[in-house]
């Protein structure tokens, strides 16, 4: 088996499917706070600072949980001279 395929496991008597490579932040649609304070070299507090402001263009709730759309992240991020 290549380090590319997927491979099916038994643990406890349930099946799991686990994937030897992770999608690369690149290529997310959405990333975690720490993906993208990872991403951009942002400070993770910064960016959930500019999360939590009215009208965030780049901010995805899904329940609770905050997520950063990250082309829309990327756009704000290369207009600001400061943030």
């Amino acid at each position: 088996m290549t380090t590319n395929e997927n491979r099916i496991t038994m643990q406890n008597g349930d099946i799991e499917n686990s994937k030897s490579e992770r999608v690369p932040i690149c290529q997310k649609m959405a990333l975690t706070i720490r993906e993208a304070a990872e991403y951009s070299n942002i400070g993770i507090n910064k960016i959930d600072t500019l999360l939590k402001q009215p009208g965030c263009p780049f901010v995805l709730y899904i329940g609770t949980r905050k997520l950063v759309k990250r082309k829309e992240f990327e756009s704000y991020i290369s207009k600001k001279v400061v943030i």
